[in-house]
């Protein structure tokens, strides 16, 4: 049965390359992801190979210039391959997510033109899988408390501290992390697997993204050669701007778990019946499908003109904040109520609700959580600083 999510006609709005990405990412997850991942996710195991083949299709840094190992493509074509990663498993989105947002987008930015050439092709083919260090034991929502630390040794520099809830660090080859010097100001350097002090165990029992690996980085005096150093970013608007590249894809990947769980919840309330109907003929239950339509179509067009905005470079961290929110509020709101309507058969993996409830509970933290998203909004409305 084909259901129309596509409520207000934004495909109209979107060019045939969009379409075409949409749907090669749509094919793969159908292929892929949906037939193994609940298994995944009930074992707390990664999927094998995810990383090469989320480049094979161009997941993996798609608005990266073809140059350096990328697509090419704008950024709406990122927003929807997230969208379709997403109804697939968050844990799948993230793991592109940080691979794109928060590891290549930053090497792009701000490397040296040899750093993206060691490291932005091999990122994008998946050959080299990458993390993000910024988040520490100490301070999440306040990144600027951070204590990794790093000191000048001539030709290397030596760096020491932690960070944690970092997805893909058990697994990754070199990992984006951001760091204090000597004068206390934040500066962005690859830290490479192998570099003697540099380790990263992995965080058990989570409930949530059980699909992708999360863990620590953990530096004990590690001799960093100068030249993986970021040269010219100072300051919190390095690690800040990789975070709005994130949010911003987040805002577009929820609402693909939104539309699984949508889907599911119309296919089951007009097969199953009860009291001699289907549960679609009971007026709660289209209460309930009518509010999910509205808010994911409301979500969609949030997105396709935040994605218009930045791909004229034109959408504020402001603008983006208010998507993310906004639009993982809607998802998870959905995935809990869809699973509602599916009564007790909502909480077995034969359907994806309790899956996608579940991997939302961290979107809705992290990436800035969500009443901070809540400040930000607020620190534009009224130019004052409600923070601490």
């Amino acid at each position: 049965m084909q259901i129309n999510t596509d409520y207000y006609q934004i495909d109209d709005l979107l060019t045939e390359e969009h379409k075409m990405v949409r749907g090669a990412v749509r094919d793969f997850v159908n292929q892929e992801i949906k037939p193994v991942i609940d298994q995944h996710a009930h074992d707390h195991t990664d999927i094998p190979d995810l990383m090469k083949k989320l480049g094979a299709i161009g997941a993996l840094g798609p608005y990266i210039p073809e140059k350096y190992g990328g697509a090419g493509l704008d950024q709406i074509s990122y927003g929807l391959i997230m969208q379709e990663l997403e109804a697939g498993d968050s844990a799948v989105r993230s793991s592109a997510s940080v691979q794109s947002s928060l590891v290549m987008f930053p090497i792009h930015q701000y490397a040296t033109e040899e750093q993206k050439m060691k490291w932005l092709p091999k990122l994008a083919s998946g050959e080299l899988i990458g993390c993000f260090g910024l988040t520490e034991p100490n301070h999440g929502s306040n990144p600027a408390g951070m204590e990794t630390k790093f000191v000048d040794k001539g030709d290397h520099v030596v760096l020491n501290g932690a960070k944690m809830w970092i997805t893909n660090s058990p697994i990754a080859d070199i990992a984006v992390v951001w760091a204090k010097d000597e004068e206390g100001v934040v500066r962005g350097m690859v830290v490479e697997r192998g570099m003697e002090g540099f380790t990263t165990p992995e965080t058990h029992n989570k409930w949530s993204l059980r699909a992708s690996k999360t863990g620590e980085l953990v530096f004990e005096n590690v001799k960093v050669p100068k030249e993986n150093l970021f040269p010219d970013i100072k300051g919190l608007k390095g690690p800040l701007s990789c975070l709005n590249s994130a949010r911003y894809g987040i805002s577009w990947g929820v609402i693909g778990a939104a539309i699984d769980c949508y889907e599911t919840a119309v296919k089951y309330s007009l097969e199953r019946t009860q009291f001699g109907k289907p549960l679609a003929g009971f007026q709660l239950q289209q209460k309930k499908l009518a509010e999910f339509l509205t808010e994911i179509t409301k979500a969609q067009l949030l997105c396709w003109r935040l994605g218009t905005l930045k791909n004229e470079d034109k959408a504020s961290p402001a603008q983006i904040s208010m998507a993310k929110r906004n639009n993982v509020k809607m998802a998870i709101d959905i995935a809990r109520e869809s699973r509602q309507i599916l009564g007790g058969m909502g909480i077995v993996g034969d359907y994806p609700m309790m899956r996608h409830a579940a991997n939302l509970e961290s979107v809705i933290t992290y990436e800035g959580t969500h009443d901070v998203h809540l400040l930000i909004t607020g620190m534009d409305i009224t130019g004052i600083n409600a923070f601490g």
